[in-house]
C-alpha cells in the first residue's frame, strides 16, 4: 500500500507543471521596475534641462513603481524599438504611448486604455478660426502622413473649400501657422497644448477639437503575464479612481480631461 501511494505521488509531481514565479513576482523581488518610454513625444515623454527624464508617461512609470514598492528605471525606448524592448527582456512594461491595435496585440499584451489622444484645433489669433468648422474655406496644414493630415486633407475635400498644406515635422507646421502661413491646424490635444506653452510659437491658441477618433493607448507587457496585466489593469482603473489621472493631465498636458472608455464597451 505504502509503495502504491509513493509511486502515485512521484506520478503526479511528475505531470505537474513545475512552479515558478511570474513577472509581477520578478519584478517585485528585483526591486526595480524597467519601463520603455519614448522620450522625444512632449509632453508625454522629454528630458529637462539638466538631461533627466520628464513626461506624463515618466510619472506614470514612477507611480506604477511606487504602487509595487519598487524603484522605476527609465529606459528611453523610440517608438519602433518599444515592442522589439519588451520582447529582448531590456524592460518590463511599456509606457510608450502604445495605441492599442490587433495587430501589437497578436504580439503583447495590452491592458486597458491609460491615456486617450484627442485631436485638437490650434488656430492662427485673429484668423477667425474658433472652432473646426470655421476651418472651412481657410488655408490649413498638418504634418504629411499623420492620422490627422490626411483626415484633414480629406475633410477639405469634402468642403470643396480651402486649401490644405502638408509639412514634414509638428515644428513646421506651428512654425507655419504662427507666421500666418496657415490659418489652423489639426494635432492631438498634448501636441497642440505642449506647442503653445513652449512660447516659441507666438500668436496661435487651441480653440477647439476636431470630429476625428480617439486614439486610444495602453500599457503592454509580455502576452503570457496575465497576473502582470491583471495588476496593469488594475493600477490604471486605481490611477482613474484616486484623481490621479486628472492631475497628471492636469500638470502635462491640461484642458478637458479625456474619457478613457470607449461609449457602449468599456464601463
Amino acid at each position: 500500500m505504502k509503495t502504491a501511494v509513493v509511486a502515485g505521488l512521484l506520478a503526479a509531481t511528475c505531470l505537474s507543471p513545475a512552479a515558478h514565479a511570474d513577472a509581477l513576482d520578478d519584478i517585485i523581488s528585483s526591486g526595480t521596475l524597467r519601463c520603455a518610454v519614448v522620450l522625444d513625444f512632449p509632453p508625454m515623454g522629454s528630458r529637462d534641462a539638466d538631461n533627466n527624464p520628464i513626461g506624463f508617461d515618466v510619472d506614470y512609470c514612477n507611480d506604477l513603481a511606487a504602487a509595487l514598492g519598487v524603484e522605476a528605471e527609465i529606459v528611453e525606448t523610440p517608438f519602433p524599438e518599444r515592442i522589439p524592448a519588451l520582447m529582448s527582456g531590456r524592460v518590463d512594461v511599456g509606457v510608450a504611448s502604445t495605441s492599442d491595435t490587433l495587430e501589437r496585440a497578436k504580439t503583447v499584451g495590452m491592458t486597458i486604455p491609460y491615456f486617450a489622444f484627442q485631436m485638437a484645433v490650434t488656430a492662427k489669433d485673429g484668423a477667425g478660426v474658433a472652432s473646426f468648422e470655421d476651418m472651412k474655406g481657410k488655408t490649413v496644414g498638418a504634418t504629411a502622413g499623420t492620422y490627422e493630415a490626411i483626415a484633414l486633407e480629406e475633410q477639405v475635400k469634402e468642403w470643396g473649400e480651402g486649401t490644405f498644406r502638408p509639412y514634414q515635422t509638428q515644428a513646421d507646421v506651428f512654425l507655419a501657422l504662427s507666421q500666418g502661413q496657415i490659418d489652423a491646424t489639426v494635432s492631438t490635444s498634448t501636441v497642440a497644448q505642449a506647442n503653445v506653452k513652449t512660447g516659441n510659437f507666438p500668436g496661435i491658441s487651441v480653440v477647439g477639437s476636431a470630429p476625428f477618433d480617439t486614439d486610444y493607448v495602453a500599457l503592454f507587457a509580455m502576452r503570457e503575464e496575465y497576473g502582470l496585466l491583471n495588476y496593469l489593469n488594475l493600477f490604471i482603473n486605481q490611477q482613474v479612481r484616486t484623481g490621479r489621472y486628472a492631475e497628471l493631465y492636469e500638470k502635462w498636458v491640461g484642458g478637458d480631461l479625456p474619457d478613457l472608455t470607449v461609449p457602449g464597451t468599456y464601463r
